[in-house]
């Protein structure tokens, strides 16, 4: 039998096969405390009785289990040899009868990367929490099943768990005789189940709705956090975004919520932002804040929130049925997410922050030489595993913003409750939602489709303006371009603005909205206008595309970018100025100019924040080494500057307090966030409370000004599973050879780091500061990365390939390196390629990217 990958034809063989009637799943957890005797992992038993049916009697099939041993197996009464029928990875069925029930009692394997049940020891009180993650395919190392999305099914879950645990699952549960037992779920896939167990700290709530037809509908509510986070812990507003989210989708949605309660789970080392498992969404919990943060950071977790919710309906309700349409849900979570948190929360600005940060995902993830349309082509599971990318999410929600525009938000939720209701608790294609969509709107969705679900790449709109001998607008056209590899010129509804310079601001005085199609569209509604000094092609942000400027509008950001008066219009130009620099269009010094120039004029800190990353990765990628000096020394100046110049205490004083942190390397920078740190020195209104004096700490630390037993001495104050993960990154920070060797064997000859030390040791490996000292891992990484993906779970395997990719050797020789690598390796699995290639891709732009001049 194969290992553990799973194809799209097995599976589609395997559901032609079989239907399934319901399982029942026994777990006992007991074993996760105390001491663990001999040798071996760790693991629990999980006893699995699977009902199906088989429409060809006698055939052959089989169950997906990832366990380190089988104890029994029985085919309707029949023992069967587990030796014989189980291979780590799957059991084989064969002369299967009509009806069937599949018994499986397995030792299964307590997870330390995040997949299948992890189970996570609290350094701060040695508690221990353990919590479910699967998606796409890691249920199977909870329990045996059929793991593909369109094998549905009710779930009957009970689990014996430690004295003093509390366990919550998809349903209600209760507890008797130290057993808890769950009501039957509502038929869902395997990899949305769940369970999380532990002495966590839990606050209850509800919420209430009268549906209109005389009867009320009750969803209890509650959230939970570890102990030693409680003091953190802000339910109320948790269940504040929650109920604002109900009742949102409700009104649009026409179709109560159907899962009965509504729990939601703040978990340890947790490798996504969230999880939208029915009736217990779980969650990182990096988002139960340890000190301020700015709004930004409310208004992130207000909008996961809100997208998982989506998922109830887009993915839990009807659920796509293989990986290739994994925009069914997740495009569609990610665009009802900035959707419902403009329509129903306190965050009206969403819409900036969707089109300056989400689409800049999008943007970086479509020019990618592993990009791919909207709907993918997804051979397997581990193709399925990388395509949680910028494309299905944020490119796919892109796409949505502009189907609404193009066949009225009215038609698209019209669209969307029949999909709802003529879908519910089944799977669906692509064909099944146009169909309704066709329907409502009265469009030709097939053509719609074919260019904007079915194409890849993003397209380049610039205008293109004509003057009359008055100096009005003679001709105003669009010229919309694609690359060679990806030639598709798409339908664009789009808004142009033209703007000018007015008692100091720059703003809006004309606007026409128009289809733009094929490679020149004239816009004639604006002829006669004045001429304008900005021409913003995508203004408002309808559709999805890069934007150009001319000459002119070029030259008016240069000078009066700060003077932008509409905070979406000024997001958007910001984010067409970084697409120029990604496309050594723009030098990137010319971009950390304009950041030092107008980034202080920033009101929305989302946008902000989003400029001080930017121009942190220009300096470090795109600026040409003999200028990268000059670049860091201009920023950290202006981040000084603002930092003592912003409101005493306000986000904005936070926001440029981290910035500085993150580009000092001065003597003087590097004595000041010392001195800030044991109370020296002192910025009025500048709270340095304990996760901002890690921030100070890393660069630090990086520059060898904080040593080990500085850190050891600030984790004893923050002896806490946060206060680890920092201090291991500011260990793995520090600039010396045997550090490095240190974390590089830690990540590459060995195991034993969680998720959470995996992703903070790498995260301290690779500073920019120490280009020299990383050199020798530049040829390191290309020979061990095949070792890694082999032995390592596919997790922690994406991670250190990712996350180890020598890009700060940013020379032709490392470029030649990938190459070299990527034809000696032809046969190696695609997921693999895919992310040496794009690291290579990354690479090979940066390198353009220095080499862009400024024009004389």
């Amino acid at each position: 039998m194969p290992g553990e990958n799973l194809s799209r034809d097995e599976a589609r063989e395997r559901a032609a096969l079989l239907s399934v009637d319901g399982y029942d799943v026994s777990l006992d957890l007991r074993s996760a405390v105390g001491d663990l005797p001999g040798g071996g992992p760790r693991t629990f038993r999980s006893v699995t009785t699977l009902r199906f049916r088989c429409n060809e009697p006698g055939a052959s099939s089989f169950a997906d289990l990832i366990a380190p041993s089988v104890t029994a197996v029985s085919l309707n009464g029949r023992d069967l040899d587990p030796g014989e029928v189980f291979d780590g990875s799957r059991v084989l069925l064969e002369d299967l009868a009509a009806e069937n029930e599949l018994v499986v009692d397995a030792q299964c394997a307590y997870s330390r990367t995040g997949e299948g049940l992890h189970r996570f020891v609290d350094p701060e009180d040695g508690e221990v929490y353990l919590y479910t993650q699967y998606e796409p395919a890691d249920s199977r190392r909870v329990f045996a099943g059929f793991e593909q999305p369109d094998l549905k099914a009710p779930f009957r879950f009970e689990v014996r768990a430690p004295e003093g645990w509390t366990v919550w699952s998809n349903g209600e549960g209760s507890a008797a005789d130290g057993v808890w037992r769950f009501a039957e779920t509502k038929p869902i896939s395997t990899y949305i189940t769940c369970v999380v167990a532990g002495p966590y700290h839990y606050v209850t709530d509800s919420y209430r709705r009268d549906l209109g037809d005389g009867t009320t509908l009750e969803i209890p509510l509650g959230a939970m956090c570890r102990k030693g986070l409680a003091p953190y812990f802000e339910a109320d507003d948790v269940f504040l975004i929650t109920k604002q989210g109900l009742d949102f989708f409700h009104d649009h949605f026409d179709y109560p919520y159907p899962f009965g309660k509504y729990d939601q789970a703040f978990v340890p080392e947790y490798n996504l932002g969230a999880m939208e498992n029915p009736g217990l969404v779980t969650f990182r919990e990096e988002y139960v804040f340890r000190g301020k943060v700015t709004q930004a950071s409310y208004e992130a977790r207000a909008n996961v929130i809100l997208h998982e919710m989506a998922h109830m309906w887009f993915g839990d309700l009807v659920t796509m049925e293989w990986w290739d349409d994994l925009w069914l849900k997740e495009s569609f979570a990610d665009f009802m997410g900035a959707f419902s948190l403009v329509g129903a929360t306190r965050f009206t600005d969403g819409w900036i922050t969707f089109a300056n940060r989400r689409k800049a995902w999008a943007y970086r993830a479509d020019q990618l030489p592993s990009t791919h349309p909207v709907t993918a082509d997804i051979r397997d599971l581990q193709d399925a595993k990388l395509n949680f990318d910028g494309i299905t999410y944020a490119k796919g929600a892109s796409v949505l913003k502009q189907l609404v525009a193009y066949v009225g938000q009215d038609a698209f939720l019209e669209g969307a409750r029949r999909y709802f209701k003529r879908h519910a608790y089944g799977n669906t294609r692509l064909g099944d939602l146009l169909s309704v969509l066709g329907e409502t709107s009265g469009r030709d969705m097939g053509a719609w489709a074919r260019s904007w679900l079915q194409t890849a790449g993003v397209n380049a709109l610039t205008p293109q303006v004509l003057l009359d001998a008055e100096g009005r607008v003679a001709e105003l056209a669009v010229l919309q371009e694609a690359v060679e590899s990806h030639p598709e010129l798409r339908p664009h509804r789009v808004a142009i603005g033209l703007y000018r310079v007015q008692d100091g601001s720059l703003v809006r005085y004309a606007r026409a909205e128009t289809d733009v199609d094929g490679p020149r569209t004239l816009v004639t509604e604006l002829a006669g206008q004045d001429a304008p000094e900005l021409v913003l092609v995508n203004d408002d942000d309808l559709t999805y595309c890069k934007i150009r400027f001319d000459e002119t509008s070029l030259a008016t950001l240069r000078e009066h970018l700060g003077a932008t008066a509409d905070p979406l219009a000024r997001a958007l130009c910001w984010s067409a100025l970084w697409n120029l620099t990604r496309d050594a269009l723009l030098p990137a010094l010319d971009f950390v100019d304009l950041v030092t120039r107008f980034a202080h004029r920033e009101s929305d800190i989302g946008v902000l924040q989003m400029l001080h990353a930017w121009a942190d990765s220009a300096l470090v990628h795109y600026v040409p080494r003999d200028r990268r000096r000059t670049g860091e020394l201009m920023l950290a100046e202006v981040a000084l500057r603002e930092l003592r110049a912003a409101g005493p205490g306000s986000e904005h004083q936070l926001a440029w307090a981290r910035f500085f942190a993150s580009v000092a390397s001065a003597p003087d920078d590097l004595a000041l966030l010392r001195g800030l740190l044991d109370g020296a020195e002192k910025i009025e209104g500048l709270v340095v409370d304990q996760e901002l004096r890690w921030a100070f700490l890393e660069p630090l630390a990086a520059h060898g000004v904080a040593d080990e037993g500085l850190l050891a001495a600030e984790l004893a104050r923050d002896d806490t599973a946060s206060g680890k993960r920092h201090q291991v990154r500011c260990l793995a920070a520090r600039p010396s050879a045997a550090v490095k060797a240190q974390a590089w064997a830690q990540l590459v000859e060995s195991d034993t780091l969680s998720n959470a030390l995996v992703e903070a040791t790498i995260a301290g490996f690779a500073q920019s500061s120490q280009r020299e000292l990383l050199a020798p891992y530049a040829q390191k990484y290309f020979a061990v990365i095949g070792r890694i993906w082999s032995e390592r779970s596919i997790q922690i395997a994406m991670n250190v390939v990712k996350g180890l990719f020598p890009d700060l050797q940013d020379s032709p020789e490392t470029l030649a390196a990938a190459d070299a690598w990527l034809a000696a390796h032809t046969s190696a699995p695609p997921a693999l390629r895919r992310l040496v290639l794009e690291g290579r891709d990354d690479l090979a732009r940066a390198l353009r990217a220095q080499e862009a001049l400024p024009k004389d």
